[in-house]
């Protein structure tokens, strides 16, 4: 469930609020792609050019990953997560990992 009201910020501060640290918290996920748009994606790694289906893969991972870091925290019972950053990293060849992560906070 998406809470339009939950606040994620990539700095320190929130503007007119005040709140305790809950603590860290992270969402994850791995993406890969089938083996047929792998190939393809091979094809055009000889070429040059941007790989769309793997952009589109990580826009994707970007996304469930913040979606579970906002559940996460709010499990917590924080109202946002201030300092949130991303890490993502290959496993193997063909699969992508993305991690969001900050920290958890309550609004006083």
């Amino acid at each position: 469930m998406t809470d339009n009201k939950f606040i994620i910020s990539t700095t320190e501060h929130i503007p007119g609020k005040e709140y305790e640290v809950l603590g860290e918290v992270f969402g994850l996920t791995t993406q890969s792609k089938n083996v047929v748009r792998n190939i393809g994606a091979g094809f055009k790694n000889l070429v040059g050019g941007e790989i769309k289906d793997y952009t589109k893969m990580l826009d994707e991972a970007r996304n469930i990953s913040v979606q579970r870091l906002r559940e996460n925290a709010q499990k917590m019972g924080a109202d946002a997560v201030v300092m949130m950053r991303f890490d993502s990293g290959s496993i193997g060849t063909d699969m992508q990992s993305v991690a969001a992560y900050g920290t958890a906070v309550k609004f006083k």
